[in-house]
């Protein structure tokens, strides 16, 4: 994230995203995209067809999709790595049942760099999705601008307005949103404690 020197309202999707260094082909097996994802740490991930180009999105919520279709069975053991660059693709290699192609929406929310944090997070809420992925002019994965993404970025502009301030506190009243007024607030207590 490249965030120095920036207002909040001014970051695109190229200062927020995270590089996309996990690619999972259109056409591995379900099972095997699993073992990706969870080797690499990540809930979901770009989903690429044979030219490197975006054609999904792979997230948990995917997987709930193939649990709820009435797939009881366990995914297999984990085998070795199978890591997917973007400068990589796997060619003659048998991807086994159920492919991934099978679970993905076919309306890919895809961003260029250039995107504000704006449009991004409106997006991300009309719909309903977690991650957007930021591509090239040849719609090749880039990069990935997740919820937490934007978070990180509102969290690190509060803290450097809070530091500009002098502030000493992270929140105005902790563990209570929005906050209150205090003098309010003790007048209520006064009240409820009699």
């Amino acid at each position: 994230m490249n965030l120095v020197n920036k207002p909040l309202l001014s970051l695109a999707a190229g200062d927020l995203m995270s590089p996309a260094t996990v690619l999972v082909p259109a056409d591995m097996s379900l099972e095997g995209a699993a073992r990706l994802l969870a080797q690499a740490q990540v809930s979901g991930a770009p989903v690429v067809d044979a030219d490197g180009r975006c054609v999904g999105v792979l997230s948990a919520t995917d997987f709930v999709r193939w649990a709820q279709r009435g797939k009881s069975q366990p995914f297999p053991p984990p085998s070795p790595p199978e890591l997917v660059y973007a400068w990589t693709i796997l060619e003659d290699v048998e991807y086994p049942g159920e492919v991934v192609r099978q679970y993905i929406t076919g309306d890919t929310i895809s961003v260029p760099p250039t995107a504000t944090v704006g449009e991004v997070a409106r997006l991300m809420l009309d719909a309903r999705i977690h991650r957007v992925i930021v591509v090239d002019e040849d719609r090749r994965p880039i990069g990935v601008v997740s919820t937490t993404d934007i978070l990180a970025a509102v969290a690190q502009t509060d803290a450097i307005w809070r530091m500009a301030i002098g502030a000493t506190s992270t929140a105005p009243n902790p563990g209570r949103w929005p906050p209150t007024n205090p003098r309010k607030e003790e007048d209520h207590d006064a009240h409820t404690n009699r």
